[in-house]
């Protein structure tokens, strides 16, 4: 079973059978154990097997930390709260209304998967509030918020940017920040890739956010897709390069006849040639398994028809 350090582990989801698409951190002593983005319900029975793998059974799960709740990150956690009712879930008080009411979130969620939500997602169950610890992190704050979990403390800072309510959490005591999808995704290789899904991508708070993980100058920073990654500052330097690369892309785009569907299919050829061009036919596969490229695309376009008040063709 993979280890970051003593007392921190993950598990591979094996999301849609496939490995390094999901992971969950664990975070474990005497005290309790933390799961760190739990991934979504549809993944529950392998999350708890790799539990079982390190010697934890389900209901030793004390505290849930959310970066954000995206369904890749966080929707399992009205199902984990339903089954261990007294679990803290660590949240953004931006995010903790869509955990007490899931319905915009799934309503918004079906708009991109359609039929697909419970092959893909399974289970999207309220939070009670009561369950609920809210964290208010202030942006570009260099006083952390900090939290004391499963022995450790964690400091908490505000990292928005891919969703307006990411938070990232750093265990100074073994180096490891653990960072959500504010650090993209990286399959093996040295490409990071930023995922960048609608509905409130923002790239300068993103590339502001990035900057914010390199102060903590950890050693480690542990990505939800997918796991470890070392060489902080050349993997942040690759995240905001393609971040950068893929919003001029997609603003460029929009000035181009034909219609978001064609120029959103246009934009997913440009990302598989990138990946193409990095990384094997193994490090690309799991890129896949994931949401589909389209997708980034219509984040992007979002966010540039917001930042123009009107809109950009189509």
């Amino acid at each position: 079973m993979p280890v970051l350090a003593p007392g921190l582990a993950w598990v591979d989801l094996k999301f849609r059978g496939s490995p390094n698409v999901i992971a969950t951190a664990v975070v474990s002593d005497a005290g309790g154990v933390a799961l760190i983005d739990p991934g979504p319900a549809s993944c529950l029975e392998t999350l708890e097997l790799g539990l079982n793998g390190l010697g934890i059974r389900l209901e030793d799960v004390t505290h849930l930390l959310l970066t954000h709740v995206h369904l890749d990150h966080a929707g399992a956690t009205g199902t984990l709260v339903r089954r261990c009712p007294s679990l803290n879930v660590f949240v953004h008080e931006r995010g903790a209304p869509h955990l007490i009411d899931p319905t915009r979130l799934v309503r918004s969620a079906t708009r991109l998967w359609g039929d697909r939500m419970q092959e893909l997602w399974g289970e999207v169950a309220p939070v009670p509030s009561a369950n609920i610890v809210m964290l208010r992190g202030e942006a570009w704050s260099d006083a952390p918020d900090r939290i004391a979990v499963a022995g450790r403390v964690f400091d908490v800072a505000y990292t928005p940017g891919h969703a307006s309510h990411h938070v990232s959490f750093f265990d100074r005591s073994s180096g490891v920040a653990f960072v959500g999808d504010v650090a993209g995704i990286r399959i093996r290789g040295d490409y990071v890739r930023p995922p960048t899904p609608p509905p409130d991508i923002d790239v300068e708070l993103w590339i502001e956010s990035a900057a914010r993980v390199e102060r903590w100058d950890p050693a480690t920073m542990f990505l939800t897709h997918f796991g470890p990654s070392g060489s902080v500052r050349p993997h942040m330097q690759s995240l905001v390069e393609n971040l950068r690369a893929s919003a001029e892309w997609v603003r460029a785009s929009l000035a181009e006849p034909g219609t978001d569907e064609e120029r959103a299919q246009r934009y997913a050829e440009y990302v598989s040639r990138e990946l193409k061009r990095h990384l094997t036919e193994e490090q690309i596969l799991p890129h896949h398994v994931g949401a589909p490229f389209e997708v980034s695309w219509l984040g992007l376009a979002r966010y540039w028809r917001s930042k123009s008040g009107s809109g950009y063709g189509g």
